[in-house]
């Protein structure tokens, strides 16, 4: 963060200050008290269970010089009618006073938390770059991530999500992005949004905002993203798997579950060998090395960096490889797409292993109305791949169009106890998946199942 005194951030944020004005908060903000540091900015923020305001004093014995909250404390502070629209107003203000900063927003129904990780990975490589932790990707995460940008950050990747329309259009505000990457429009939230049109519409908000001198990345992989810059004069780049991409990858061959193909870009063609498990991989590789091209990054560097990323972010596609047992942990979310893409690569790994295939797949929520026969499509998925065990667990929906003739044996959970049972019937050899949305927590379930079969291997020998 820009350093700044007290009075500048109260100016910014329209607030009133209760304290020194030549106050310096030179660090970045902090959400918990436990985590400040000398020089920084604690916001207090009321949440479902605790109350920022009461841990004020806190954060102040712990290294924070000032408060930024919704009511007078016994502290240094700015108080404001709202801290997190404070909170955005003063990252802006922090953007625009960094005029050599590339910011690159990135949205998308699927994979924008690998793509950032991808992409900062690359550019990182070349100069100063800061991205958002984890999926840090509303209007809290999007300041908090700009705000750790200094006057030698080059790069700062973002990634911007949405629960209802404009929600981006507000993130644009806060962070003025030079590079718009929109990957996909699925069918996530559509309980929220009501049809693919509308998340379309709302995905298209970061190139509306975009200026004309920035830059449009686009996915040639569903009907609406690739006409997103239509009637705008922006430089516009296009990736995919086929020919018309701009940005494109040929020869693709698997290998222990993991991509390996020839990139393709206006510079030359340069051979990728991802570290990242699963096919659903290529286009969030293809989208970084778009923004990378577009940023005049050679070829070389970018197939260098993509080959040896390591995603940051956990539980996405983590494998767990145990004394004869492979664990894929995906249960960070789920939607219809990325729980498609994730039994492909279960059935990858056990076709190559010659084990059996276990998937555990948790509910998929916000789908609207159409929740039932998109479970229902993914057991059906899972049957024509040659799943073996399907274990579905909170949700039956799964075996909805599962018959009795079926090779796939489908097991209906009530919840993770029942689920965590099947461990008995692991053998050597085996594969085994766990999807499901975030509120399901089946991250507890992996662990479970995991310290289940380490002891029986432990009993057996």
């Amino acid at each position: 963060m820009i350093a700044l005194n007290a009075a500048e951030i109260s100016k910014i944020v329209g607030g009133v200050l209760h304290g020194d004005a030549s106050i310096i908060v030179s660090q970045p903000p902090v959400l918990d008290s436990r985590h400040a540091t000398v020089g920084s900015l604690f916001l207090a923020l009321k949440g479902s269970s605790n109350d920022g305001h009461d841990f004020a004093k806190q954060a102040i014995a712990n290294g924070s010089v000032l408060v930024l909250s919704s009511l007078k404390v016994d502290a240094p502070c700015i108080v404001v009618a709202d801290v997190r629209e404070a909170l955005g107003k003063l990252a802006h203000y922090v953007r625009e006073h960094l005029p050599k900063l590339i910011v690159i927003g990135i949205t998308g129904s699927q994979g924008k938390t690998t793509t950032k990780d991808l992409l900062s990975w690359v550019l990182n490589m070349r100069a100063e770059t800061v991205w958002a932790e984890g999926s840090f990707n509303n209007e809290l995460g999007v300041p908090l991530t700009l705000l750790r940008c200094t006057d030698s950050t080059r790069y700062c990747v973002l990634e911007m999500g949405a629960r209802h329309k404009g929600d981006i259009s507000l993130l644009c505000e806060i962070a003025s992005p030079n590079i718009g990457v929109v990957l996909k429009v699925g069918s996530a939230h559509l309980g929220e949004f009501g049809s693919q049109e509308v998340i379309a519409q709302t995905k298209a908000e970061l190139i509306d905002a975009l200026p004309d001198s920035g830059t449009a990345i686009l996915g040639l992989y569903d009907q609406f993203t690739p006409n997103m810059a239509k009637g705008r004069k922006i430089r516009t780049i296009t990736f995919g798997e086929n020919h018309d991409a701009e940005i494109r990858a040929t020869d693709v061959d698997i290998r222990e579950g993991r991509a390996h193909f020839d990139l393709v870009t206006p510079q030359g063609r340069e051979a990728v060998g991802l570290r990242l498990v699963g096919t659903h991989q290529i286009p969030n590789a293809l989208a970084a090395a778009s923004v990378a091209t577009a940023l005049e990054i050679p070829i070389d560097v970018i197939a260098v960096g993509l080959s040896t990323a390591e995603v940051a972010s956990k539980w996405r596609m983590e494998l767990h490889e145990l004394d004869g047992l492979l664990l894929i942990n995906d249960t960070y979310n789920a939607n219809p797409d990325s729980t498609s893409a994730a039994l492909r690569t279960l059935a990858l790994f056990a076709q190559e292993r010659g084990g059996q295939s276990w998937a555990f797949l948790g509910k998929m929520h916000e789908l609207g109305e159409s929740s039932h026969q998109d479970h229902a499509n993914l057991g059906t998925l899972a049957q024509s791949l040659g799943i073996d065990h399907l274990v579905a667990v909170g949700a039956s929906e799964y075996g909805a169009d599962i018959t009795n003739q079926s090779s796939m044996h489908v097991h209906l959970c009530s919840d993770q106890d029942q689920a965590q049972e099947f461990v008995q019937h692991f053998q050597q050899g085996d594969v085994v998946l766990f999807k499901g949305s975030r509120a399901e927590k089946l991250e507890e379930l992996a662990k479970s199942v995991e310290q289940l079969w380490n002891e029986k291997i432990g009993e057996e020998e």
